[in-house]
């Protein structure tokens, strides 16, 4: 078992340093995209057989040190009476988003076991088949918020902060539905046999500290603090979040996702050597030549050389432009040049 991401994530030793990317199962994948002629993204997700298949894919095609469950951050809403779709290109798309106290008293409790089923076959089958460790993860309550407030993704957040700002009662009941349901979605995958999870917070860098700490901080930690008795390593990951860095933290998590916006040792020296932190190369970068991965990748390592809880990931996700064999590199220039330092 390679289990250099679960010995990063608890601070302690590793042969090399572990690599895995976001959406690292997807679109650039011309194997993904074979099947994606046949199969939409949810039909995936909801077949345990499919789901196990490309979930491995990136394990074996680019060798990376761990695999993340493919899903999709909106599938456990729909157990909680959610109606939405997936458009290709765009996102989800809500039938009916929530306006008022009276919509989210109409949310159902979600059941993991009822409601998502074939998440957790599909991480069993995977389980048997991976040599490596599995990440589970789920939607922040923030980020599966705003998708549900404004119907769609959105740049500006405005019915977000709108209802935020004019109805915190609402805002509060809101996300601590959400808070209730993805604490249940996590450790339902725990016991199916994830290795570590992360907390996608996608969106919530649009926030200042003060609302991060107002109206995010408390329903993001509940889930944390749920998760301790566990056992499993947390990631808390978000993007565009430089100025909520001391705030996530007091949120809770062992190990700190950051995107490329600022230098990756600037941001571990604010949240502390206590704590492992994850990424932080620009996935447009791999759009560049080998020359320029290897420059900014070794910019990365050279300054987190020498602390252990460093785990290399990109910023966000894995463009569909990016060649498959350019990750490879990657992967590949990541371990070698900290094989003998580690």
């Amino acid at each position: 078992m390679n289990d250099r991401l679960v010995k990063a994530c608890r601070l302690q030793p590793v042969d090399a340093t572990p690599v895995w990317f976001m959406r690292q199962a997807g679109r650039f994948l011309p194997e993904y995209r074979k099947i994606r002629e046949k199969h939409d993204l949810i039909s995936i997700c909801k077949n345990p057989d499919l789901c196990a298949e490309v979930t491995s894919l990136p394990v074996e095609i680019l060798g990376v040190d761990a695999a993340i469950m493919f899903a999709d951050i909106m599938l456990p809403l729909e157990g909680m009476g959610v109606k939405f779709e997936i458009k290709e290109g765009l996102g989800p798309l809500i039938h009916e988003p929530i306006q008022s106290l009276d919509s989210v008293s109409s949310l159902t409790t979600l059941n993991p076991k009822e409601d998502v089923p074939y998440v957790l076959e599909a991480i069993a089958q995977v389980k048997k088949i991976l040599n490596v460790p599995l990440i589970g993860f789920c939607g922040a309550p923030f980020t599966l918020a705003s998708y549900l407030i404004e119907g769609r993704p959105t740049r500006d957040f405005l019915n977000t902060k709108m209802l935020m700002y004019r109805d915190p009662k609402t805002w509060h009941a809101l996300m601590n539905e959400l808070a209730t349901a993805m604490a249940s979605y996590l450790r339902a995958q725990v016991k199916a046999g994830v290795d570590v999870v992360q907390l996608f917070d996608s969106w919530v860098g649009c926030l200042s500290p003060h609302d991060y700490h107002q109206y995010v901080l408390p329903h993001s930690r509940r889930i944390f603090k749920e998760l301790e008795g566990t056992g499993v390593p947390r990631i808390h990951f978000g993007t565009g979040t430089s100025n909520l860095l001391e705030e996530m933290k007091q949120a809770g998590g062992d190990v700190f996702g950051v995107d490329w916006r600022i230098p990756i040792d600037v941001a571990w020296g604010r949240l502390g050597s206590d704590v492992g932190i994850q990424g932080n190369l620009d996935p447009a970068v791999l759009l560049g030549t080998s020359e320029l991965i290897k420059s900014q990748a070794g910019e990365v390592l050279m300054k987190t050389k020498g602390r252990v809880g460093h785990i290399f990931n990109l910023g966000h996700g894995m463009l569909p432009e990016t060649s498959p064999q350019k990750v490879i590199e990657l992967v590949n220039f990541v371990h070698d040049s900290t094989q003998s330092s580690s």
